[in-house]
């Protein structure tokens, strides 16, 4: 289809992994790579707490994930695709995917699939390329940038499962301006298809989620979202990789807290000092200490913004300085230590 990276751009699709970037400047810029070699990389991992849509997309639309596949290969102008697959993921979804693959290799185009064990860092791009090629799980220093240098150094194009069903709805002239959302901590948890334009408001009482006791959520990638009070989510539409959490106002800030730091921890590829023990120590501090020291807290997190070597590190302030200005209602920030 000769315009469909017009289309594309016409319906402001942007790639629904967490980072937001509008997909028709990746295709252009992998579409216009001066290499004979290009590739295409499904990311099928969803290695963070609270993100489950890609599994649901793929158990029930798997064939239009596969055009949304088809439709972006044939644009780079390539036959070869890796499919990055969450192993829990494998076990829900072969019998599905398979024969498709099955069907779509006799069609010529070429599928590899590599098991990644979950992880958080499986979703920076430049790490996954590097686990697919036996490397280390790790960030690679960016430029030059996958869309050029991606996977054995040839031009990439990367895109996660949601973001290829939303291609193949613009390649049928089906695409409206919806997402998936997945929401936990409310009566009817699940993975619901939305307008991308309603507030998390309208999304929780569309859906049966808004709590009858105090609460606040958090918003956009689970343990690295934003956090919002109950009167912030009135206008408020959700953003990065689409998820709404609930939790009771009386929710204890430090188990809050042990459950990212716990996770941020156990998830750092150890790459960069700053983001490996940071996580570790903040942990440890939360575990040997009932009360929070906010100000050690803080400082750690500061070092950890100004100098990890990726986004992942550097966004961990995200949810601490988001949850004590917007819940606890504390006068300490990270720009002001």
């Amino acid at each position: 289809m000769p315009n469909i990276l017009e289309k594309i751009k016409q319906a402001g699709l942007v790639g629904r992994g967490g980072a937001g970037f509008p997909a028709h400047l990746k295709w252009k810029a992998v579409a216009s790579a001066k290499s004979k070699k290009k590739y295409l990389v499904v990311n099928f991992s969803e290695g963070e707490l609270g993100l489950f849509k890609d599994i649901h997309i793929m158990q029930k639309f798997p064939d239009v994930v596969f055009s949304g596949i088809r439709l972006a290969l044939d644009f780079i102008g390539s036959r070869d695709c890796y499919f990055n697959y969450n192993k829990e993921y494998y076990k829900k979804t072969k019998s599905l995917v398979l024969p498709l693959i099955k069907r779509y290799e006799g069609a010529g185009y070429r599928f590899y699939i590599y098991g990644e064990e979950p992880s958080y860092i499986g979703g920076e791009e430049t790490a996954l390329l590097n686990a697919i090629e036996g490397r280390r799980t790790e960030p690679r220093a960016k430029p030059p940038f996958p869309t050029t240098s991606g996977l054995f150094s040839c031009p990439t194009l990367v895109h996660n499962i949601e973001t290829l069903y939303n291609i193949a709805l613009v390649g049928q002239q089906k695409f409206e301006n919806k997402r998936f959302y997945c929401l936990s901590g409310g009566k009817s948890e699940g993975v619901y298809f939305l307008p991308a334009d309603w507030s998390i408001q309208k999304v929780l009482k569309q859906t049966e989620n808004y709590p009858v006791f105090n609460f606040f959520v958090q918003i956009g990638g689970s343990v690295s979202g934003e956090v919002l009070n109950s009167n912030q989510i009135k206008k408020r539409e959700v953003e990065g990789a689409g998820s709404i959490e609930v939790y009771p106002i009386k929710t204890k800030p430090r188990d809050l807290m042990l459950k990212w730091f716990d996770f941020y921890a156990c998830e750092s590829c150890g790459k960069c000092c700053p983001c490996r023990l940071g996580s570790y120590n903040i942990s440890k501090i939360l575990k040997q200490n009932k009360k929070i020291d906010w100000k050690e807290i803080i400082n750690l997190l500061e070092s950890m913004e100004k100098t990890s070597f990726c986004a992942l590190g550097k966004m961990t302030y995200i949810p601490v300085e988001s949850y004590i200005k917007n819940v606890l209602k504390l006068k300490i920030s990270l720009k002001q230590i």
